[in-house]
């Protein structure tokens, strides 16, 4: 499981890791404030965060956007 924190954005986010192909996928389960919660497949659940931090910075809104992911 990752948490997503960001008080903007939240539906690009969810869209844009719910629609992610690779090794791992990101099924959002809940909303928690500005907490994303999402279930990944992911073995490594840092990488996880990695993939997921990545995919939100390569995006034009992401470069500007105040946000931090964890594993849980």
């Amino acid at each position: 499981m990752i948490i997503v924190n960001s008080a903007m954005q939240q539906d690009n986010i969810k869209q844009l890791l719910e629609g992610l192909a690779g090794d791992a996928t990101f099924t959002f389960k809940e909303k928690k404030g500005i907490q994303l919660v999402f279930e990944t497949t992911a073995e490594d659940k840092e990488q996880a965060v990695k993939t997921a931090k990545d995919a939100i910075k390569n995006t034009d809104w992401g470069r500007v956007l105040y946000f931090n992911v964890v594993s849980q």
